[in-house]
């Protein structure tokens, strides 16, 4: 089954002024938004979907306090649709609804939809670095710091869902083709589809049921210092850190968390590592030593010649 990746999140929210607000600085761009919610893109057209939480054309809510009301998959083709409505249809509902998409539920309850991907190809550069024993990736005279440079969601790279049971999560969703990249013992599996690459595209996470939702979705950027770029100007407008920046282990990932009024923690993310049918999938106790190879620690700008106002110590200058 050839998934591709998350097309779209689809959110049922408290306050749709917010939560439009926080989208559009978090650099995804409004379409056909107003005061009802509406749809948030990153370059490629992957995006998150918001409507007020009582809005009736939204799927119902798992009673919990997420707002996550449908994950949607994007597919290469129809051969695929009729694939997943097949096999899903074997022992649940499967709903085609009337723009071609097919509807249906997880063995934890989450709403799935599945798609043709609306995802549009990029032709966009990575970032560039300069090390000493390689070419160099800019040419003489091309600097690599733009303070006023773009650093743009590039496409919807993954979601994070908290779940009872992550064995039974994880059996329904090899049943569509997703594989096990690693794993963290204690927590749950990194998965991937069959149509994708990234080390991950969906990761599971062992909580008690009343947890039970979304706890974070990620955009990938060109490189780190997009991360750092964007996070930095996000932490600029008020919104308020999470976890980050720093780099994962498993994924090997660049990160940057944070706070959202979507009910969740939203992160920026780089340079995810790529796996093929190769390779054998990791398994490792979860505890910050897996989570994190390093952390940074975010603070207001610094300059030389002494710490920064109000630190103390020997060198601040009077």
């Amino acid at each position: 089954m050839n998934i591709i990746g998350p097309d779209a999140l689809l959110f049922g929210v408290d306050d749709v002024a917010a939560c439009a607000q926080y989208l559009t600085d978090y650099g995804l761009r409004p379409v056909d938004v107003d005061s009802r919610g509406g749809r948030f893109e990153a370059l490629d057209g992957t995006g998150i979907v918001i409507a007020h939480k009582d809005d009736p054309a939204l799927p119902p809510g798992m009673g919990t306090a997420s707002m996550l009301r449908k994950t949607v998959y994007g597919v290469a083709d129809e051969g695929t649709l009729d694939a997943i409505a097949a096999e899903l249809g074997r022992d649940r509902d499967v709903r085609r609804l009337p723009d071609g998409s097919i509807e249906s539920i997880d063995d934890m309850g989450f709403v799935l939809g599945f798609q043709v991907s609306v995802r549009r190809p990029l032709d966009l550069p990575a970032e560039a670095i300069n090390a000493p024993g390689a070419p160099a990736g800019r040419p003489a005279n091309v600097v690599g710091v733009d303070e006023e440079a773009l650093a743009l969601p590039r496409t919807l790279s993954h979601v994070v869902y908290f779940v009872p049971d992550t064995a039974k999560a994880e059996a329904f969703y090899k049943r569509l083709g997703f594989f096990c990249t690693d794993r963290l013992l204690g927590a749950g599996p990194f998965l991937r589809p069959a149509g994708n690459a990234d080390h991950h595209a969906l990761f599971v996470i062992q909580t008690p049921p009343f947890m039970k939702g979304c706890e974070h979705f990620a955009f990938h950027m060109g490189g780190p210092t997009e991360v750092m770029q964007a996070g930095t100007r996000f932490v600029n407008k008020g919104y308020q850190s999470f976890w980050g920046p720093g780099r994962h282990k498993m994924g090997s990932n660049w990160f940057w968390y944070f706070n959202s009024p979507l009910g969740c923690h939203v992160e920026y993310d780089a340079d995810m590592d790529i796996h093929d049918d190769a390779w054998t999938a990791r398994a490792i106790p979860m505890d910050a030593d897996a989570s994190q190879l390093f952390l940074f620690e975010q603070r207001d700008k610094w300059a030389p010649g002494g710490p920064p106002p109000g630190a103390g110590g020997a060198g601040e200058r009077h």
